[in-house]
């Protein structure tokens, strides 16, 4: 499998951050694969944090301190948690999501967040690795979206139509196509 970025290494936190922000703006919010997005996203109550992990016992760590901190501050509603020296490599990334789930329900938290997922190489289950849909859940680094359930439930209810919302999604990334896509997705990492 490829790496995920050839150049994480080289990118500080401020410019890992700005890559993720731009990701969000131009993927999530101006294609409105997340209609829920746009309006946390104006009144800055994202979080955008880095870790500095290397192991998978240290974004544990920083996972659990992420999730306390929105236990703690009701100002932030949904945190991105960015890690960019870990779990590279999707399969692994994607069997960590076990323990992620697990540390929510160790802390008393399930029901209360769940974890979204996003990576630079994200598949799903049955498609192959150029398919465009992937890109509903392709991020510049691989991610940890820690989701306040309740304000889930409530957008959902206020949101017509919220099962077409991945019908959507998938007929969008297709019809702009892998090239496009790919050439879009890797302008993040270029800026």
């Amino acid at each position: 499998m490829k790496k995920a970025s050839p150049s994480i290494e080289l990118r500080n936190d401020e410019e890992t951050v700005l890559s993720v922000r731009q990701w969000v703006n131009t993927f999530v919010v101006d294609m409105n694969l997340c209609p829920f997005a746009k309006y946390e996203m104006l009144h800055n109550r994202v979080r955008f944090a880095t870790t500095a992990a290397i192991t998978e016992e240290q974004l544990l760590v920083s996972l659990q301190e992420e999730l306390e901190l929105l236990n703690s501050d009701p100002s932030v509603e949904t945190t991105l948690l960015i890690h960019a020296h870990v779990l590279q490599d999707f399969y692994a990334y994607n069997q960590f999501l076990s323990d992620a789930d697990r540390l929510l329900v160790e802390m008393g938290l399930e029901g209360i967040y769940q974890i979204a997922s996003f990576h630079p190489d994200y598949q799903f289950g049955g498609t192959n690795p150029d398919d465009a849909e992937n890109y509903t859940n392709r991020s510049p680094y691989p991610l940890l979206h820690i989701i306040r359930e309740a304000s889930l439930e409530r957008a959902i209810a206020a949101y017509p139509d919220v099962d077409q919302v991945p019908v959507r999604n998938v007929a969008l990334m297709n019809s702009l196509g892998h090239i496009k896509l790919q050439a879009l997705f890797e302008s993040l990492l270029k800026r």
